[in-house]
């Protein structure tokens, strides 16, 4: 295990290596400037110039890559062009929102939809399996800006049950967390939910009408501990692959939902740093993102052996 481990996170330097070109490329060939949107309409020609040189823009390519991933190897993000603050300090400020809002929409999501999973596969056929199999095609294929509106209007205009938009961090009040995080984590886990109970509904049908499930229920056992404890735990495997997989739509997820609730995340200091086209942001925040998202791979890899003692490394 701990050589498979050791390999998986040695396979992740070249595909960060990728990344990182990837992004450095993309962002240096589109043709607008940040210097021009730094100096405003009103600047001339020679202002624009004097601010790429102070950007090292006015430099090649290559030597701009090179200058950028030597302090990357030494933890240099580098500092913003748009908000004059070093990176670093930029993420860590806005670490607290994202990852707020990400894991209680996860948590929100899983206890949400397994179970509503494992009950549309037991009454297979049913009302109560179209109904959840309706909500998960309507879940996946409605946009994130759109259920946050529509929750918005229920919840707050209409209701006014909940704060429209908004952050308060936990350590101000965990109650007030939780109370401006309730509605953002609703909107993002909707699609979470009907990716994730799709997934556990297929999983456990196809373990339902396996010979050891008949065996559990001919010896007495209760339809509660046949389906949790047998069928759920025997079709996991590809429920937490499809959770690991599902990464990546919340990360997307995230910026848009930040964006509409106005949350100070991550996902929002995104959406600032491509439109005022920052380039040292929009590089750190991608590399940090890609490597979250390998990283949950490499735990759900790893969490297999634990639910499926026939798999080793």
């Amino acid at each position: 295990m701990f050589a498979f481990i050791l390999k998986r996170l040695l396979a992740t330097i070249p595909v960060m290596l990728i990344v990182a070109v990837f992004v450095f490329l993309m962002l240096r060939l589109t043709p607008n400037d940040p210097a021009a949107i730094i100096a405003g309409d009103t600047a001339s020609a020679e202002q624009v110039a004097q601010i790429r040189a102070s950007l090292g823009l006015d430099k090649p390519i290559l030597q701009q890559f090179v200058i950028w991933f030597t302090r990357l190897l030494q933890g240099d993000l580098g500092e913003s062009f748009f908000f004059k603050k070093t990176v670093a300090s930029l993420i860590a400020d806005r670490i607290e929102p994202t990852l707020s809002l990400s894991i209680l929409t996860i948590l929100l999501a899983i206890s949400v939809a397994v179970p509503l999973g494992v009950l549309a596969a037991y009454k297979h056929g049913t009302w109560v399996d179209r109904i959840v199999m309706g909500f998960s095609v309507m879940g996946f294929s409605v946009p994130a800006f759109v259920i946050g509106y529509v929750l918005i209007y229920i919840f707050s205009i209409q209701l006014n049950w909940l704060p429209v938009q908004g952050y308060q961090r936990i350590g101000e009040g965990v109650g007030g967390w939780l109370y401006r995080l309730v509605l953002p984590s609703l909107t993002l886990a909707v699609i979470y939910v009907a990716l994730i109970a799709r997934m556990t509904r297929t999983s456990m049908l196809e373990v339902l009408g396996e010979d050891y499930i008949r065996t559990a229920r001919a010896k007495g056992q209760s339809e509660r501990v046949v389906l949790f404890r047998h069928a759920l735990r025997n079709a996991a495997v590809p429920i937490v692959t499809v959770i690991g997989i599902g990464v990546a739509l919340l990360i997307g997820g995230v910026v848009v939902t930040e964006s509409v609730f106005t949350i100070p995340g991550l996902g929002r200091l995104t959406v600032d740093a491509v439109l005022a086209r920052d380039f040292p942001t929009i590089q750190a925040v991608i590399l940090l993102f890609s490597f979250v998202y390998v990283m949950v791979n490499l735990l759900v890899d790893v969490a297999y052996t634990f639910l499926d003692p026939r798999i080793r490394y």
